[in-house]
Order: C-alpha cells, then structure tokens, then sequence
C-alpha cells in the first residue's frame, strides 16, 4: 500500500513538473524591449487598443481608439460633371489613344480620403535604474496578454497589460517583489492637439483630431495637417488607480504611486464620433462622458475577475481552432531568433503553426461585431500622416483582413465590415450616378470611417492606375455572400447581404460596355497599381476590359 501510495505522488509530482514546464505554442518573446513601432506588441479589444514597448525606465503604450479619425462627413456629390468625361475617355480607349484617356480620366477623381489618427501615449516613468537583468516581455496570443518582467537591484518587477472587451478597458497591473516598492509616475502626450488635468480620482487628457490629413505619400506642401476645433473629431482618455496597497497622488499633469508592491491601472477612451453621416465636433457624443461611463463599472471589480472576464471572452473566440504543424521544439528560442533561422532557411513548423494563430489573434483584436472594421494598419497607429493614411484601401487590403475570417471558425467577426459595406452603398450611389450615369452603388480605391467612396487624386492630381479604379464595390460585395455560405443565415442574406449585393451587381450590369468587338467590358478600367507599356513605348495606366475587373464582377454574379 506504501509502495502504491508512493508511485501515486510521484506520478503526481512528475505530471505536475512537466505541465510547468512544457512550452507554450502561444508566445511572441523578446529578451529586450522595443525601440519602434514595429516591434511593440499589439493589444486590442475591436475599439481601444495599445502597443506595448516593454520599457524598463520608462514604459510606453502608445494607445489608439478605433473611430478617431481626421475629417468628417463626406460630401459625395463633390464632383457632378465627372459622368461628362465617361464618353471621352471610352472613346479615347477604343481608339487605342491611351495617352488621351490618361489624360481626360483625370477629370473623374475627387478628394482624398481622410486619415486614422493616433490618440497618444500613456508613459509609466519608474523609479528604478535602468540595469535590469533578466529581462523579458511576452505576447501570449490566446490570453491576450502582455507581460513585462526583469530584476533591478534585488527586486523583480513584473507588469501586465490586456485590453478587455468586457470592461472596454486596457488593464495593467505593476508588481514588484523583493528588496525594493514600486514608485512610478503616469503621464499622457498625444501629437494632436491635447490638454491634461485631473478629473475627480483620475488623470485626464482630451484633444482633437485633425479636421484633414493628406496621405503621407504627397510629401511636404502646405496645410498638410489642417485643424478646426468647431468641426473635428474630439477624444479623451482618462487613466485612475484601481487598487494599491501603497500611497497614490495626483497632480495637474501626472498620476504617482509609490510605497508599493502592486498597482492596477484602468484607461480609458472615447472619442465624439456619432455615425458617419453627422458632424463629430456639432453633432458628436461627449467624449468625457463616454469614456467616463467606461471606467466606472470596473471600479467595482478586483483585479483577479476582470482578468477572469477578459481571458473568457478571448478564448471563446481563439480556441475555437487547434493548429498544430508537429511538436514545437523551438519555443524556449525567443522569437526575434526563430525569425532569422526561418529567414535563412531552417525549418520551424512551430513558427508557421504561431503565425497563423497570430492572424487569427489579430482579428480577434481588431474586429467585433458592432464595431469600426480593421484598416490598414488593424486597430494600431501613432503617426498623425500614417502610411497611406492607415484607411481602407479596397483593391485588396481591406478584403485582405478579413480573407481568413471564415475558415478561422470566427464569422461573426465578419460583421463590422458587412456593416461598413452597408455604410458605402449610401455614399456608393452618389457616385455610380454621379462619375459613371450608372444605378446601384460602387467603390474605389480608398476609403474612410466617413464611408467615402469617390475616385481619390484631389481632383486631378492622382495617378490613374490607383485613383481610378472603380471596382471596390463588387470586390467587397463577394465578402456578403462568403459570410452566408458560411453561416447561412437566410434573414441576414434576406435583408442585408441580398439588397447589397444587387446594388453591387446593378453598378457593373450599368457600367459595362461594349468593345469594338462587342464584348461587354470595363471602361475605364485600371490593373490595379500597375504600368503597361504599349508597343510604341507609351507607359500608361487606363485601359479597358482588365482581367481583374472581369473576374471580381464573374464571382459577384456567381454569387449573386
């Protein structure tokens, strides 16, 4: 009986041993903390979200809010005589003159789209030195959370961030255990205009956005970053102590902790955006309010059950797909490393398995039904000019996010860009009427929160290969039939995906033409971003009957 009971513990004590010590699938690691953008991690709830550089002295979330955008409502009749140059242009084609349709297409651009704009950054400045030893911070994807730890002078600190879609909070909890307290300092910075202050028991900072922001890829010219306070967009941030076992202060510009083991952080956002059809600077929610109305149901709740709440939600989603390439023998090597070993060559399925997931994460982060769809850069940006304005850029990128959306077993996240699809068929009519004399609704190249859906060029100043390129409706349109297939929810194919999608198909039954040799084709039409060079030596960019038009319009009736 001894002897049974024995081999019992030690079974017991050896399962336990190898569960602590069995590597996890589900970790992006790194043995030093992020210099720049593209190497801090990204949190995200659908709405708010954070990268976290992982800073020993100062540590750094560089924090965004989905609807905050530069702009406002889009006036889609912009450009009314542009269906005057459709003739002209197709005429040019067909006679193979595609310097003269090059030309004359120009006519038919509009505005640029507006800019997705960073909210700001919220420092912990810590009262430590900076020689810290051990050093890691970590991603794990299927928690959603990011933990920072490393040792200073006898004393190991240890932080958590996470952002909840329950509490519509980002969370961060401080530690520290051994000879020395916790003693740091909160502050807010943002590059848009902002003012910081306290508010009641917590530290506040609003601002405004840019009423315009010219895509980055124009360069230096005037008025690039125009403000109007009337008018623009508004935000506000607030950041108070949940709970301290030390002493805490706050002052005009910054929120103190010190004389302590742990501390929990609650931020929150908000900005006045009200829908995309009404002004967010007269027309706007009050941004205090809501973020206020954010922070103050986790006031009620502990650390340990928002936490809880937090990992609920994320892994209803997450672990709805088990993928695995083989044993992950590779996961005590950090990943920046794996990273160079793939790169040159070696095999490491436990990476590809990780990167797949990582998709999937950051869809999850990005995308929640009721919510603003991911753009360019998902739910995260800190540039007020960003790389191609961090919008929606729809002759790939946008479907693109959302490509794996079905197969990765997460279709209701689908939602926020079959609603926004559903914001661009208003605007989308104004302008099949308006550039094309055509029914039903189309896209093009570019868009923004305020559902724009012109031609973009400043009216003449863009290229046609990309402004002109007027095939964004229907290649989002598959995106309604796809969610049904998967779902096969026929009152959402009744009264969304169906109406949508008959619009779609309306525009190019109305839109394309006969050639000389009468064929139905697209005229104008462009290869998305791309030159041809004619047999006399001609580089040019409008052409008619592109192989990519038809195809996207082929899968659009097919569905249909």
């Amino acid at each position: 009986m001894r002897r049974q009971l024995l081999v019992l513990l030690l079974t017991i004590f050896t399962s336990a041993n190898l569960c602590a010590q069995s590597p996890n699938p589900n970790l992006l690691w790194y043995t030093q903390p992020a210099t720049q953008f593209e190497e801090a991690l990204p949190v995200g709830n659908g709405r708010i979200g954070a990268m976290v550089y992982g800073g020993v002295k100062t540590e750094r979330l560089s924090i965004n809010e989905s609807t905050l955008w530069s702009g406002g409502p889009v006036n889609p009749d912009m450009n009314r005589e542009a269906k005057n140059y459709l003739q002209p242009v197709r005429d040019a084609l067909f006679k193979e003159d595609y310097k003269m349709a090059d030309s004359l297409v120009r006519f038919m651009q509009g505005k640029f789209s507006e800019s997705y704009a960073p909210l700001g950054n919220l420092f912990i400045d810590l009262n430590h030195g900076d020689s810290a030893f051990n050093y890691r911070r970590q991603l794990d994807i299927r928690n959603a959370v990011v933990v920072t730890s490393y040792e200073i002078d006898q004393t190991t600190y240890i932080r958590e961030v996470f952002v909840s879609y329950p509490a519509q909070l980002i969370i961060i909890k401080l530690t520290a255990s051994g000879k020395n307290k916790l003693a740091f300092s909160c502050r807010f910075n943002s590059l848009l205009p902002f003012r910081v202050g306290r508010d009641n028991d917590a530290l506040h900072m609003k601002g405004n956005a840019p009423i315009h922001a010219e895509p980055n890829y124009r360069g230096n010219m005037p008025d690039a970053i125009r403000y109007d306070n009337e008018n623009a967009m508004r935000f506000s941030s607030l950041v108070k102590v949940l709970s301290t076992d030390g002493m805490q202060t706050l002052r005009d510009t910054s929120l103190n902790v010190f004389s302590a083991t742990e501390a929990v952080l609650l931020v929150s956002m908000g900005t006045s955006f009200n829908g995309f059809e009404k002004n967010p600077g007269k027309q706007g929610l009050n941004e205090g309010v809501v973020a206020r109305n954010y922070l103050q149901p986790a006031t009620q709740k502990d650390f340990v059950s928002l936490k809880q709440e937090h990992i609920k939600d994320f892994r209803s989603f997450f672990d709805r797909v088990y993928f695995s390439l083989g044993a992950d023998s590779l996961s005590a090597v950090s990943t920046i490393e794996r990273l160079n070993r793939f790169a040159g060559g070696a095999s490491d399925n436990g990476l590809v398995s990780l990167y797949y997931q990582y998709g999937r994460y950051l869809l999850i982060s990005s995308s929640r039904p009721g919510g603003i769809p991911p753009n360019l850069q998902g739910l995260w940006n800190e540039q007020v000019r960003p790389p191609w304005s961090s919008n929606y850029t729809t002759n790939i990128n946008a479907q693109m996010n959302y490509w794996g959306v079905e197969t990765a077993n997460l279709s209701e996240l689908h939602r926020p860009l079959l609603d926004f699809i559903g914001r661009l068929e208003k605007t989308g009519k104004v302008t099949a009427r308006n550039f094309y004399n055509a029914g039903g609704w189309t896209c093009h190249h570019n868009s923004d929160i305020w559902a724009m859906t012109n031609p973009v060029g400043d009216f003449g100043q863009g290229s046609p290969c990309w402004a002109n390129w007027p095939m964004g409706g229907a290649w989002l349109a598959t995106h309604l039939w796809e969610h049904f297939a998967f779902s096969m929810d026929t009152n959402y194919l009744r009264n969304q995906a169906y109406p949508l999608m008959k619009g779609a198909v309306q525009f190019c039954l109305d839109f394309l033409t006969k050639d000389k040799k009468g064929n139905l084709v697209t005229a104008p039409s462009t290869s998305p971003e791309n030159v041809y060079i004619t047999p006399t030596g001609y580089h040019g960019q409008t052409l008619y009957g592109g192989t990519a038009d038809h195809a996207m319009i082929r899968e659009l009736f097919n569905g249909f």
